[in-house]
């Protein structure tokens, strides 16, 4: 009996390891690093002190230019670093100074504030840190102990990307939904608010909260799990709310919360969209305009992406992907710009956005600058929201170009498709995603991580057969073809363009391309351009690049061994310039999984996803040890005798509800475990996990308000079917593996 329970015991610590948002630390912390929600940080005894930062010394920044005070460096959020030690001249002598061992494996997305010798950022689970910028010392951390399965409403990992730290304290937004004020010199706790106002409804929050004018400004997301968007300000003192901005409107038959809510109305016609959710989170950019006291919002996708179920009648879907400036003391709605009206394809505008002053057209304008998933990059006179400029930055063919007397996009209407499936480019995944671009005035050009990534989008089948759409709680709510993805990119593959990634340099008023460098592969880090002449880059294959800012050549680079998305920030202490970056990747390329043929795997893929934070400076003698490879071994299958459409009906079920984090045809990219992978001991538990949740406290939360046992058969049947169809393939019994099992059902 021992022996049984103790096998039994080790199977169930490997499948913690093995399954879906799960996060090996967070099965492995110290009593020491956990802490209640409402219980004070670890501290010494007595916390580092620190300048005040408020909105004068944040509107001031370039009078400091050796620390990073806002999320965008300055309110203007340019993310450019006028520091010169480190230029073209020397970047050859960039050495690593130190680095750190976050304690994940997750994505890193943060970006650090840096003041006064302290880096404040955050890590995945919503974890804050205290770092010794000079050492790489903790000074503190902040665990709010997010529930594990939290993890399972988060579409795009357990990230975060950063705080605020304002008037002698750090914000930060936790993943199930808290905003959190803790003492910026102790990390103790001051205040937290519950942001969500539906907590049957899957929202979380990854962004980074903006701080101006006493207040903190915070978003959520969850559009794919079908909630409405809207942001809110909270007294940065007390943590009451001071007003709040709903992005969609909700039930037409009940008093509208705010005015402008009733002329958005108008703009959805049929359905009932405030059933279904009707999206529109804000779930990234948020910049605060001192100029004319705005407050500019990134609005998200529609909930669900396609404007058939949502709105069958038609209409732009205000305020869908459009960038909304309201007045930051009251709320009140001051300009609106819609990037891509109807919304059909999950084109965000969430992106960056940046502020400026330019001259365009002979006439000094303050700009707002943004470069959204849909291609085009954006112009905008940010008194009055008028589009001054919408050139093309990256493929695109879901629109012809953008009219600028109406402000439109001209749609191709040969990409419809609600009656047959159609390669659209830009996919969800964007021509640009919320890695950070870089804008540098003086020189006129942004510095873009551009993505060609495409997707084939095709009506729900369920939509098809019945012309119904019912929302499941439990899963993604997109209302197009996901069950059936794999079949339609196989039946689709001989007109498919290839991903790629691109950093670009360009002119957002010519539309024209300075320089461009190709990178194999498409989900890349965010970019920080420099006055000493350099362009520093983190992307998927592992390498830290720094680039000539005039021409692209690449002058430097720094083997991490793991993929980056994170953007890189420059500081300076003592008369010191360092450089630092995040690495670990994840988000929202977990769809896309594991690249085929002849395609580079991912550094994260071919080694490990090893959540670190580097730090450069010049004659840095630290180094980093060399990662084994990955053993991508497939064990042996054990497989049942199911006929090919009990499998198609697994396979199915598994994206619905796995692909999403393990990856399309059970590919995971080297962030969360492939499933292909699993011993015998595995599969032997692969009920308890998720159907009984035996792991939700460690991120692996129970599915069994979806999926019953009779669909476990056939899905766990599927998962065996591609393992076994790899395996044969890596071993060369066979040419290529089955894709797809559908057309014995279809």
């Amino acid at each position: 009996m021992r022996a049984v329970f103790v096998i039994a015991l080790a199977a169930l610590s490997l499948l913690a390891i093995y399954f879906i948002s799960l996060s090996g630390e967070r099965s492995e912390k110290s009593a020491s690093e956990t802490t209640a929600a409402a219980a004070p940080a670890q501290t010494e005894e007595s916390g580092p002190s620190i300048g005040l930062i408020d909105d004068a010394r944040i509107e001031n920044a370039e009078s400091e230019p050796g620390n990073w005070l806002a999320y965008g460096r300055t309110y203007e959020e340019q993310r450019f670093s006028p520091l010169t030690q480190v230029n073209k001249g020397n970047v050859a002598q960039l050495g690593l100074a130190w680095a750190k061992d976050m304690g994940t494996n997750r994505a890193q997305e943060s970006t650090p504030i840096v003041v006064d010798g302290i880096m404040f950022l955050t890590s995945s689970w919503s974890r804050v840190f205290a770092i010794d910028a000079v050492t790489g010392e903790t000074l503190w951390k902040y665990d709010p102990q997010v529930p594990g399965d939290t993890g399972r409403k988060a579409c795009c990992d357990v990230v975060n990307r950063g705080v605020a730290v304002y008037k002698g304290r750090v914000y930060f937004g936790s993943l199930d939904g808290r905003l959190i004020a803790l003492d910026a010199g102790t990390g103790e706790l001051v205040w937290e608010v519950n942001t969500i106002i539906d907590p049957t409804r899957a929202y979380t929050v990854t962004g980074a909260p903006r701080a101006a004018r006493g207040k903190i400004f915070i978003g959520n997301g969850g559009a794919e799990y079908g909630v409405r968007g809207y942001v809110t300000a909270y007294d940065a003192e007390t943590g009451e709310q001071v007003w709040r901005f709903f992005t969609v409107p909700g039930d037409p038959s009940l008093p509208f919360e705010q005015p402008e809510l009733e002329m958005a109305a108008k703009t959805w016609k049929g359905g009932n969209w405030w059933e279904i959710g009707g999206g529109g989170t804000v779930w990234n950019s948020i910049v605060y305009d001192p100029d004319f006291n705005h407050l500019y919002l990134g609005v998200g996708n529609g909930s669900p992406w396609t404007r058939a179920i949502r709105s069958p009648g038609g209409g732009d879907n205000l305020f869908l992907s459009s960038i909304v400036a309201v007045d930051a003391d009251t709320g009140e709605l001051q300009w609106h710009y819609q990037t891509t009206p109807g919304d059909n394809w999950d084109y965000t505008a969430v992106q960056d956005m940046a502020l400026a002053d330019m001259e365009v057209d002979g006439e000094s304008r303050k700009v707002l600058l943004q470069a959204p998933k849909n291609g085009f990059f954006y112009v905008i006179d940010r008194s009055d929201g008028e589009l001054l400029r919408a050139h093309p930055f990256a493929p695109v063919n879901w629109a012809t170009h953008v009219d600028l007397e109406t402000g439109r996009p001209v749609e191709n209407p040969d990409l419809a498709y609600l009656e047959k499936e159609k390669w659209v480019l830009p996919g969800p995944l964007g021509a640009h995603n919320w890695q950070a671009m870089s804008v540098d005035v003086e020189a006129g050009l942004t510095f873009i991580p551009v993505q060609q990534s495409s997707f084939i989008f095709g009506m729900a089948e369920e939509f098809k057969k019945t012309g119904l759409f019912k929302r499941n709680p439990g899963r993604w709510n997109l209302g197009i073809e996901v069950g059936g993805v794999v079949q339609n990119f196989v039946n689709n593959l001989g007109t498919w363009p290839e991903p790629k990634g691109f950093l670009r340099a360009f002119d957002p008023l010519t539309g024209e391309i300075a320089w461009q460098v190709e990178i194999p592969h498409h989900w890349n880090g965010g970019v920080l351009a420099t006055a000493g002449g350099l362009v520093f880059q983190g992307d998927a294959l592992g390498m830290f690049k720094a680039y000539d800012k005039a021409t692209g050549e690449l002058l430097w680079e720094f083997n991490t061994y793991t993929s980056m998305l994170a953007p890189p920030i420059s500081f300076e202490i003592d008369g010191v310039q360092y450089v630092s970056i995040l690495t670990g990747t994840g988000g929202g390329d977990f769809f896309t999984g594991a690249p085929l043929p002849p395609f580079p795997n991912p550094a994260s893929l071919d080694y490990n996803n090893f959540g670190r934070l580097l730090v450069f400076k010049l004659g840095g003698t630290e180094k980093l040890e060399v990662p084994k490879a990955r053993d991508m071994e497939i064990p042996e299958q054990e497989m049942a005798s199911l006929s090919d459409p009990e499998i198609a009906r697994g396979e199915i079920a598994y994206h619905d509800y796995c692909a999403a984090c393990h990856g399309m045809a059970v590919r995971s990219g080297g962030v969360i475990p492939d499933l292909r992978q699993m011993t015998p001991e595995m599969h032997a538990m692969f009920n308890g996990v998720v159907l009984e949740g035996i792991l939700a406290p460690k991120g692996m939360s129970s599915f069994s308000d979806v999926l019953t046992e009779e669909d476990m058969v056939f899905l766990h049947e599927y998962v065996r079917a591609r393992a076994h169809q790899d395996r044969e393939v890596a071993l060369g019994n066979q040419e290529q593996p089955r894709w797809t099992w559908l057309d014995s059902i279809r």
